[in-house]
């Protein structure tokens, strides 16, 4: 019995490493290959190290691009994003999971439907949509699509449902009213679930590369994932700099993850996510 559970523990940790050295051998050649001239990311066969690890690739793509602009947008869509994303989905969700109104069915079909469809096909309305409201080519825009989240809106009704209907209940026996129970009674309970949607949703927004490109046209109003796009030449690119330029862009999303780590495990832990 010992030595079986000695090999299965073997196998696992053998498994386990194997993963993670595949998963972060990317960022390693990202880092060396931005010390880099552009001769030695090019040579084939690869060279893995550079001859003299060349820093002024960061500085002439920190100053090819205005960086300080790119965070600054980037942190105000991912805030904006989260506060909608969390606002609006957990009320949409209490409202599915503990209120009885004509509709709730379809319109939780609804929701389950639009989590079905790619988010390409509502690329044209949202465009409709901000050029209505005159917010193209502005931090508005980019925040826009994430303030209401379909995922946010199932993953929290899926968290109120599993909390018992007796502490509305009894808290409307006692006078309180829907706005009472849900926001001093369910919601303190969700706040598992409401973690995780702000850790999914900051991810999101930090990625989107599609939405923002299509929204912004002035460089200066775009994220760190469409401003880097800038850095990919029709016919020839930059790779050092295009990878120091990317060293640069994962800067704050790893501060993010060291200062909220255990937060992050929670909430992924918590909805089975990976």
């Amino acid at each position: 019995m010992k030595s079986s559970n000695s090999i299965g523990k073997v196998v696992m940790y053998t498994i386990l490493i194997l993963g993670a050295i595949v998963m972060i051998v990317p960022f390693i050649w990202m880092i060396l290959t931005s010390g880099k001239t552009l001769t030695e990311s090019t040579l084939i066969p690869p060279v893995i190290f550079p001859e003299e690890f060349r820093f002024e690739n960061y500085t002439r793509v920190w100053n090819q691009l205005p960086f300080l602009a790119f965070y600054i947008n980037t942190f105000l869509m991912i805030l904006g994003r989260v506060i909608g994303s969390v606002m609006f989905s957990a009320m949409a969700a209490f409202a599915m999971a503990k209120l009885n109104f004509p509709g709730k069915r379809l319109f939780m079909i609804i929701v389950l439907t639009q989590l079905m469809i790619p988010p390409q096909v509502f690329l044209t309305p949202q465009y409709l949509i901000a050029q209505s409201l005159g917010i193209l080519n502005s931090v508005g825009a980019l925040i826009m699509p994430g303030i209401v989240s379909a995922f946010g809106t199932f993953l929290l009704r899926q968290h109120f449902m599993s909390l018992p209907d007796e502490l509305g209940e009894s808290a409307y026996m006692d006078g309180a009213s829907v706005w009472t129970v849900f926001y001093k009674i369910y919601l303190p309970l969700a706040k598992s679930g409401i973690t995780a949607l702000a850790i999914f949703t900051a991810l999101f927004a930090y990625r989107d590369l599609l939405w923002p490109l299509i929204a912004n046209r002035s460089l200066t109003e775009l994220p760190l994932s469409a401003g880097l796009a800038n850095l990919q030449g029709q016919f020839s690119t930059n790779y050092p700099e295009l990878m120091a330029g990317s060293v640069l862009a994962i800067i704050p999303m790893v501060i993010l993850f060291l200062v909220f780590q255990k937060q992050f495990t929670q909430g992924i832990a918590t909805t089975g996510g990976k």
